[in-house]
């Protein structure tokens, strides 16, 4: 049975997420040719083809998709791998906040692959509001924060990580959406994602009540489920019984951004703010 090599495997990743030998030979530092030639070989070896070939661009095959999230995990495994035995050995604590929304989903497998490089790193999880970790962050309680900005912020405070759409969401099926007032089921006060879904109510002049309030998302998905009210949700958590409702019933809401808000920069909290960084940005390649 042949091997995957490593080199290739990166070779396959540039070409796929560049769409062209060319851009990608700019990336792994080498001739398109010679990409090229290593991709032929790897198509022979699994007697595949992984790429369609158009005259200014490449795109992947049902066996390339699948090849594509192999050499992602592959690749991964491989660095966690070297860094676990070349990497500085680092100790101590680290404390992170965040909210339960798209930070939470993502957060569980950053802090396992967090651990298996740093397994002599403790680190402690708050979950919170944005305003309260952000406080946290400036009494010296906690070392890096997850929080959400609101697509009209002026300014950032961080580094932004993550950018997602906001939705309406709703029970499939459900008639909360036509009721009149709109019930709607909301952070509290001070929540980007209320302030943006109010704004665009008010504008579209349409008349709402906030049927339902809670801090947590699955709070919110609780009264959706329920068909209590329609909520304001991120694009990738509408997941049955739930599902989007199109623009032509509710007004556009806009999309928010998750930003990385750091304390006091020690090799530890770096440590924790890369391995952060990184899988959002996996989770930006994977849905491109």
């Amino acid at each position: 049975m042949p091997l995957l090599d490593n080199d290739v495997l990166r070779t396959f990743v540039a070409i796929s997420e560049c769409g062209t030998f060319t851009g990608a030979a700019k990336v792994v530092h080498r001739t398109p040719s010679a990409l090229s030639m290593q991709i032929k070989q790897l198509e022979r070896s699994l007697g595949k083809s992984l790429f369609v070939r158009e005259p200014r661009q490449v795109r992947l095959t049902t066996e390339g998709e699948i090849l594509l999230d192999y050499s992602r995990r592959l690749l991964r495994l491989n660095e966690e791998a070297v860094q676990h035995f070349i990497a500085p050995t680092l100790e101590g604590k680290v404390g992170i906040g965040t909210s339960d929304d798209v930070g939470t989903r993502i957060l569980p497998e950053v802090l396992a692959q967090f651990a298996r490089s740093y397994p002599a790193i403790l680190v402690d999880v708050v979950v919170g509001s944005s305003k309260q970790n952000l406080a946290r962050v400036d009494a010296g309680e906690l070392d890096l924060a997850l929080v959400t900005v609101a697509d009209e912020a002026r300014s950032i405070r961080g580094e932004v990580v993550h950018e997602e759409p906001l939705v309406w969401a709703g029970r499939e099926g459900g008639a909360a959406f036509q009721r009149t007032p709109l019930p709607i089921a909301m952070a509290h006060e001070g929540c980007a994602w209320r302030r943006m879904t109010l704004r665009a109510l008010d504008r579209a002049g349409i008349a709402y009540r906030i049927a339902y309030t809670c801090e947590h998302c699955s709070g919110q998905e609780a009264a959706m489920v329920a068909d209590l009210a329609v909520a304001p949700f991120p694009q990738s958590l509408v997941r049955p019984p739930l599902k989007q409702f199109s623009s032509d019933d509710l007004p556009e809401i806009g999309s928010y951004q998750l930003a990385l808000v750091r304390g006091r920069s020690t090799p530890v909290n770096d440590a924790l703010a890369t391995h952060v960084k990184e899988a959002f940005q996996s989770v930006l390649r994977a849905s491109a």
